[in-house]
């Protein structure tokens, strides 16, 4: 049985670097595409499998070629793609600009990714009540979502990315929340702050005993209801912020999933996400071991 089961998206990735955003009505020239492995779901959980956790994937490809190479590619990165279903039509695709800061903005097409199912959650059963950290995202149907949430019994690991308001019965039985400062202001419908202090005030609302919001280049913030700690980020010169997101979680699942504590977890997962942005691309090879 898994360690950790991912329940998430699955995506193609076409990133490529521009000089600059464009503007509304605006064309800009980019380099060349680079396509890769991607979705939320999916990089989170060969980000764990890489760590060494036995890993279970939940989610659906399309019946095409980026399909079988998902699936291909998961599995050969350890990942076990028993619960990853085939559905007519196109696999996720995410659509990546890069500028020369490293800040990226993201497209995404979702795919076979809006076809997850809670019957496809429950196909899992066995791998959800066993496994010790259940890592979620908002990449497929919030009815996938919440079945998944409802039948873990292990550690409940909410990314929710991308942003959207969440009912209160969901957040209820999320144990792990991790938004940024950016997810956050939507989750509470409010501009987040940029006080320490205020944006564990803010986050303290939402009614989740544990939440890491991520700041970025400053670190990330850990809340105990209503009580923070800030850890400092890693100071390193970034290429591509793009894994950053999905190195921070998986490698919290990973901690959770060793019995470390969450404070413990945390620091090791914002040393690895800093690692993530010194080199291109989704999933990273750089040297990510806390």
């Amino acid at each position: 049985m898994a360690e950790i089961v991912v329940v998430g998206s699955a995506n193609i990735d076409r990133t490529v670097v521009v000089a600059h955003f464009p503007e509304p009505g605006e064309t800009v020239t980019g380099g060349p595409v680079a396509a890769g492995q991607g979705g939320k779901g999916a990089n989170q959980a060969v980000v764990a499998a890489r760590f060494g956790r036995s890993v279970a994937f939940v989610g659906r490809v399309g019946s095409d070629a980026d399909g079988r190479s998902i699936r291909a590619d998961l599995r050969s990165e350890g990942v076990d793609v028993s619960y990853l279903r085939d559905s007519p039509g196109p696999s996720g695709a995410a659509f990546i600009c890069v500028d020369p800061h490293a800040e990226n903005f993201i497209v995404v097409s979702p795919g076979a990714n809006a076809l997850v199912t809670r019957e496809d959650v429950a196909a899992a059963t066995d791998q959800l009540v066993q496994a010790r950290v259940l890592l979620v995202q908002l990449e497929v149907p919030l009815e996938a979502v919440k079945a998944a949430l409802e039948l873990a019994v292990g550690v409940r690991v909410l990314n929710p990315a991308p942003a959207r308001p969440l009912p209160e019965d969901l957040l209820s039985r999320v144990d792990v929340l991790i938004p940024n400062t950016s997810e956050l202001g939507t989750l509470t419908g409010t501009t987040c702050p940029s006080a320490h202090a205020e944006i564990a005030e803010l986050a303290s609302i939402l009614g989740v005993d544990n939440v890491i919001v991520t700041l970025g280049a400053d670190g990330a913030l850990v809340i105990n209801h209503g009580k923070y700690q800030h850890l400092p980020a890693l100071p390193v010169r970034p290429v591509d912020t793009t894994g950053a997101g999905d190195t921070f979680c998986a490698t919290v699942a990973d901690g959770l999933a060793r019995d470390l504590s969450l404070i413990v977890a945390a620091k090791r997962a914002v040393r690895a996400a800093g690692r993530a942005t010194t080199a291109k691309g989704a999933r990273p090879r750089v040297p990510l071991s806390p």
